[in-house]
């Protein structure tokens, strides 16, 4: 696909439309939301909505709003501009944190997750949450990932050496925002990565997220024996330079680590731990990304960049995990936290991978024991190896989990898991799995914000106001086929009923004629 012959031919979900909050600090603060109409005002069984609508979260940038046609040549509007152009030299959202200040990032965050700029700047100050906005990604729009605030979740997009192009994934990113993934990950190992991340950057309003050794191991033709410090610093500068907003970095991966893999069923199922293992081993070295993170740590500074401290000795398989690899990295990835913070970077921890259910909990407590309280951001955990092609649905059992436990970020999971690089299809279906994850994950934590919409949803449910039902929901489309797939087109739109039950064996509908009956008595 040619970027220039890239069409946006993304539709607001029905019933659905963009609004706006605005700041009471900084005053050109414009905070979306989606707002859903509900049909009947009368909302007296849905706890702490009165009102005609419910408000949602809403990462989707201006895609999904009606009437507004996106030039992807010229990109996105740069809405943090004036911020970043008024803001301290050499200055972290961190580093102003800890001096007690309030940026507007903080308070843009801040209306999004209902709460108070002063939470988030607080969070932001201990390390236990963190805001990924490069300063030369004018076009973001801040959000907060952190233990104390809604559960976000993550997409990977990019190209291969053998699929897709700069098009596709471009699609691919507006694709994901459009169904709610919080930031987006190229993970681009093809041609012309650079040229595919301006693009992504330069259209995105979530945070980007880079692993930069894929493209430090392009630059050396593949032949890992070749890499250098230098050449991975060149990338990362590179890459700061255009706007990515956290790296990955896999600088816990350590020689002596590397043996405890061995004794493993899969080994190292990681990219970036694969390649820095085999690295070591054969210059018989430390890992350079640990020997020199004190200059990375100035380099992510500079641009006020995140890190994401990757786990490149992730399990692989449910035999693996929780094993002395898995634990000894993430030991290392707590000291390297205090390192990053006395430097102002925001930090947050990546963790696994394939852990059964019984194994979630202690993971969730080794990190929060090890990490100076640092973000959570985990790959499912999948809980179990046998479900290829249906690998978003193992995974997100496991996010749900380690979500309520205190993740802050579940990266999603296709159902192309383990099987080949997702299309369209893919990608949806891995971040509505993983929405659910996240949105259980809010409910078990008593998040009002999350209490809000199940309430709207329940209240819609209990009156047979179906277009509300399919309008509240994750895909509207979908629920609105299902439901008249077996209707006729007057049942679908009046029923007191669905296709299910019927008209004569609807609890709900009974449940309504036996009150109607006792009130008369």
């Amino acid at each position: 696909m040619n970027i220039k012959n890239l069409k946006v031919n993304i539709t607001p979900f029905t019933g659905s439309k963009k609004t706006y909050k605005t700041g009471s600090i900084f005053k050109d603060i414009r905070v979306p939301f989606r707002e859903i109409s509900l049909s009947n005002g009368n909302q007296s069984n849905c706890v702490n909505n009165p009102n005609k609508a419910i408000e949602l979260y809403d990462p989707s940038g201006p895609y999904t709003e009606e009437n507004i046609k996106i030039n992807i040549i010229k990109g996105l509007p740069k809405i943090r501009e004036n911020w970043i152009k008024s803001r301290e030299k050499n200055s972290t959202q961190m580093s102003l944190a800890k001096k007690g200040i309030i940026t507007p990032e903080m308070e843009y965050a801040a209306i999004r997750e209902e709460v108070s700029p002063k939470k988030v700047k607080d969070a932001i100050a201990k390390g236990e949450a963190i805001i990924p906005a490069n300063i030369n990604h004018p076009e973001l729009e801040p959000m907060i990932i952190g233990r104390e605030f809604l559960v976000k979740i993550n997409s990977n997009i990019g190209n291969s050496a053998l699929s897709s192009g700069i098009g596709e994934e471009v699609e691919k990113m507006i694709w994901s925002i459009r169904w709610g993934a919080d930031t987006v990950m190229d993970l681009s190992t093809g041609k012309d990565i650079h040229e595919t991340r301006e693009w992504i950057i330069r259209n995105s309003p979530v945070p980007i997220g880079t692993v930069p050794i894929y493209q430090a191991v392009e630059k050396c033709n593949g032949i890992i024996e070749d890499l250098t410090w230098e050449a991975y610093r060149d990338v990362l500068i590179e890459q700061a330079k255009q706007g990515v907003d956290y790296f990955t970095i896999h600088a816990g991966v350590l020689k002596d680590y590397i043996k405890f893999a061995k004794e493993r069923k899969l080994g190292i199922v990681s990219r970036g731990g694969a390649i820095l293992a085999k690295w070591c081993t054969i210059h018989k070295k430390e890992n350079f990304l640990y020997t020199h993170f004190e200059e990375i740590c100035e380099i992510m500074r500079a641009y006020d960049i995140c890190f994401s401290l990757g786990d490149g000795l992730r399990p692989g398989c449910i035999a693996d995990s929780n094993d002395q690899s898995q634990f000894a990295e993430l030991k290392t990835l707590g000291e390297l936290t205090i390192t990053a913070h006395k430097f102002d970077i925001q930090t947050m921890i990546e963790g696994p991978g394939h852990v059964p259910l019984n194994k979630i909990k202690e993971n969730m407590d080794k990190q929060i024991e090890l990490c100076n309280n640092a973000p959570f951001y985990t790959l499912g955990p999948l809980t179990t190896d046998i479900s290829c092609g249906y690998d978003h649905i193992t995974s997100s059992i496991g996010a749900a989990f380690i979500g309520w436990l205190g993740t802050a970020m579940l990266c999603y999971v296709t159902p192309k898991e383990h099987l080949g690089l997702p299309d369209r299809e893919d990608v949806k279906q891995g971040i509505i799995a993983h929405k659910i994850a996240a949105h259980s994950a809010d409910l078990a934590k008593d998040h009002p914000m999350a209490l809000r919409w199940d309430n709207a949803m329940s209240d819609a449910r209990r009156n047979f106001r179906w277009q509300d039902q399919f309008n509240l929901s994750l895909d509207p489309e979908n629920a609105r086929k299902l439901h008249n797939r077996d209707l006729t087109k007057e049942e679908q739109e009046k029923a007191s009923f669905c296709s299910m039950c019927g008209p004569k064996f609807c609890s709900m509908k009974i449940n309504q004629e036996a009150n109607e009956l006792s009130k008369r008595k």
